[in-house]
This record gives C-alpha cells, sequence and structure tokens, in this order.
C-alpha cells in the first residue's frame, strides 16, 4: 500500500480473491475469540463471570464446535467484504494519490473509511444473520434457526427485509474511524520499516495489520457492541435474543448501556476482541499479501510465488495486459 498509482500489476478480479481469501482465512483462525466477543457484547449469561470464563461456561454448556457458531455465514460474508474493502480502498487510493504517487496518513483513511462504508452497505445482511447465529445456542434442539438459510427465510417472514438492516447506520458510524484508523496506520507503519513494501517479509506485513487493527479497534469498539446489540434483539425470540437491556434504538441504546453497565460496558468484551482482531487483522493483511505475491508471479512479474523478487527484464509498471503483450513480441523474435 502506498505504492504508486502505476502499480496495476494485478487485475481487479485478482485483487478481489487476494481479499476474499484474506478474509476467509483470518476468520476461520480467531473464530472462538469472535464468539466470545460477540457473546459478550449482546450481554448472555455465560459472559458474566469474565473473558476467561466465558470460554468455559461456552464449552461446558454448547461444547467445542459452540466456538465456530456462525463461522459459515462469516465467511459467506467476509469473502465478498474483504474483496469488496481491499478493491474498493485500491480504487480511492488511485484517486486520493498526489502527483508524485504518494498517499498520505489522512488521504489513506479516507480511502480506509470509503472502502470499509462500500463493503459494509453491500454485505450488512449477512452480518446481522451470523450475529443471530452466534448469539444462539449451538444445539439445534435448543436454537431459533437450523442454519444459514433458514435465519434468512425465519427473519424475513417473522420480522421483515428491514430487520436485516438493523444497526447499519451504527455500523457505518463506527467503520469511519475503524477502517479509515485501520488502513491509516498500516500505511504509516509501512513507512516505519525503513525499506520499500515489496522487501517487506510477511511477518512484518501480520506486525504492521495487528499494530493497526488494534489501534483502530479501541475507538470504534463502542459502536460495535451497540451494533451486535440491535442485530441480536428480536420480540420473536425469548429473552429478546439474550440482549441484556431493553432499547427503543441506536441512541437509547447507547443510554440504557451506559445506565446500566457504566460507561465501561460499552467495552465490554474489548479484551477478546483485542485478542482477536490483532491477529486476525494481522492473517488479513499477511493473507492478502501473500495470495497478491502468488498472482504476481503467475502474471509473470516475479520470480518465485513466495518472494517479491522482480523477473529480469520485466518492467514492473506494465499493467497484465501490456505484459503478456510484451511477452509474445520477445517469443516473437
Amino acid at each position: 500500500m502506498g505504492k504508486s498509482k502505476k502499480d496495476d500489476r494485478m487485475t481487479f478480479g485478482q485483487n478481489f480473491v487476494c481479499g476474499g481469501i484474506a478474509g476467509v482465512t483470518s476468520r476461520t483462525i480467531t473464530s472462538p475469540l469472535d464468539v466470545v466477543k460477540i457473546l459478550s457484547q449482546v450481554g448472555t449469561a455465560d459472559t458474566k463471570a469474565g473473558f476467561l470464563q466465558t470460554f468455559k461456561n461456552v464449552y461446558k454448556n454448547e461444547g467445542l464446535r459452540a466456538f465456530w457458531k456462525g463461522n459459515g455465514i462469516a465467511c459467506i460474508r467476509l469473502f465478498p467484504y474483504s474483496a469488496i474493502q481491499f478493491a474498493a480502498f485500491n480504487q480511492f487510493k488511485l484517486w486520493m494519490v498526489d502527483d508524485s504517487g504518494k498517499l498520505g496518513a489522512l488521504s489513506a483513511m479516507g480511502a480506509g473509511a470509503g472502502g470499509g462504508i462500500v463493503a459494509t452497505v453491500t454485505t450488512y445482511p449477512t452480518d446481522m444473520v451470523k450475529t443471530r447465529l452466534t448469539a444462539q445456542h449451538s444445539d439445534k434442539s435448543k436454537a431459533k434457526y437450523k442454519g444459514i438459510i433458514d435465519a434468512f427465510k425465519v427473519i424475513f417472514k417473522e420480522e421483515g427485509l428491514f430487520a436485516f438492516y438493523k444497526g447499519m447506520s451504527t455500523s457505518i458510524i463506527g467503520v469511519i474511524p475503524f477502517a479509515g484508523g485501520t488502513f491509516m496506520a498500516y500505511e504509516v507503519l509501512d513507512k516505519a520499516w525503513g525499506k520499500p513494501k515489496n522487501e517487506m517479509s510477511p511477518l512484518e506485513n501480520f506486525i504492521n495489520g495487528c499494530m493497526a487493527a488494534a489501534f483502530a479497534q479501541t475507538f470504534s469498539f463502542p459502536f460495535d457492541t451497540i451494533r451486535k446489540k440491535l442485530q441480536a434483539q428480536s420480540k420473536t425470540i425469548a429473552g429478546g435474543g439474550g440482549v441484556d437491556i431493553e432499547f427503543t434504538g441506536m441512541v437509547d441504546a447507547f443510554v440504557q448501556t451506559v445506565r446500566k453497565n457504566g460507561i465501561l460496558g460499552l467495552w465490554r468484551g474489548t479484551t477478546a476482541n483485542l485478542a482477536k482482531v490483532a491477529p486476525y487483522a494481522g492473517f488479513m493483511f499477511m493473507g492478502f499479501e501473500a495470495s497478491k505475491r502468488v498472482f504476481l508471479y503467475m502474471n509473470g512479474y516475479t520470480t518465485s510465488p513466495i518472494w517479491d523478487n522482480p523477473m529480469p527484464g520485466v518492467d514492473q509498471s506494465m499493467n497484465p495486459t501490456q505484459l503478456k503483450e510484451w511477452q509474445k513480441q520477445q517469443t516473437a523474435h
């Protein structure tokens, strides 16, 4: 990131696939932490005793598979979400770079926020369903929804189309500091290593992603907490969906949460979240860069799918189509 605007060595489709692979891989690895985070935000009974005890309670009451509740729908959502976010971010970058092709910290934040908003609006219904599936019991006999398709059908039948967009305004407000802050910090951290991006190792990309996400998530977490409560709340589910407060909308949810749990109640679940979001973002950025290197190798720009060593004699400013034409000319000669 932060490269010249002439860096278009991958096609839009390849960027899309890289983002999708990165999101799905990191989400599956960190699913147990995400489940504990969501249950803590919603306020279910299993989470009352704190972070570590929540793991024990969930395992005791629902078994090991409970830590991957909602992972299927999360991955279905995350592939297009991550892909759209990265693709949109790269497009916004092209619009915001200066005359020398450089991207400043504020521009990186704007591009990151723009990418986050586009991805959030596009995939929001799947995020809402993921929260419902995560909040319910993992035992099918005790769960309201039998699976992903059934959840969509039941929610639509009982609550209507707009139920899928519960909490979206809160999500959009929250994604601005989170996505914007993450990409801004990532761009700044890139420069801190003091070497070109293509010389950074997967470990350095992982560290950058961890630090960037931890920084951004801390500030945007209250919005995520309220979003989860709005998504989980339902008059058609016993106990209101497990939510620990009653409220009439976004603002009232903030008020009631602070009234019942104090100001720190807005950060309830943040321990699980920081434990999850740092490695999640780290694996995501590392996965994106690793996938990108495979495509650069396939496109003929590098000598290896693992290391980003330029192919001798190849002009790195050419796009894939131009490179293929050049290669044909070289073969003809």
